[in-house]
């Protein structure tokens, strides 16, 4: 095999160049918010774009706060789910005892669009309060362009 000065340029300018890899995000019900705060940070500071595919409930709704919300769009599957922080039930023998601390920490993190919303719909509960896409979506994050 022969290789010519233009593949061998070629080769030294795709190993030098980053990869981009894009988050997709298709079915996250969250989980830890200090584990989502380092990845979505991570996310940020390596400049990738975020797909939300599907379901984005709890921590995961975290992004929104973290990443550039020039860096997020959503598909029609997309949804995002908000409830107020609770304890990790392993400590507090099954019972979800909330949080206000953590939901004041989760509540700074969000854009305004966000917090409005959340606001309007009755605020922060136990129950988990849903956007779907539509309208009400788009106002807070942008359709997915079809380039993307």
């Amino acid at each position: 095999m022969r290789i010519t000065l233009l593949s061998l340029l070629l080769l030294c300018f795709a190993a030098t160049t980053p990869a981009r890899a894009d988050l997709h995000i298709t079915r996250d019900h969250g989980g830890y918010v200090e584990e989502y705060k380092v990845k979505y940070k991570r996310v940020r500071d390596k400049g990738e774009r975020v797909i939300i595919d599907g379901i984005c409930n709890s921590a995961c709704t975290l992004v929104l706060g973290i990443v550039p919300m020039n860096k997020i769009c959503v598909t029609p599957k997309a949804s995002l789910g908000f409830h107020q922080a609770y304890y990790d039930k392993a400590f507090t023998f099954g019972i979800k005892v909330t949080s206000a601390e953590g939901t004041s920490d989760l509540m700074s993190y969000y854009p305004d669009t966000v917090k409005d919303w959340i606001r309007r719909n009755g605020g922060l509960t136990t129950d988990m309060k849903k956007i779907k896409n539509g309208v009400e979506l788009w106002k807070i994050i942008d359709p997915c362009p079809e380039e993307w």
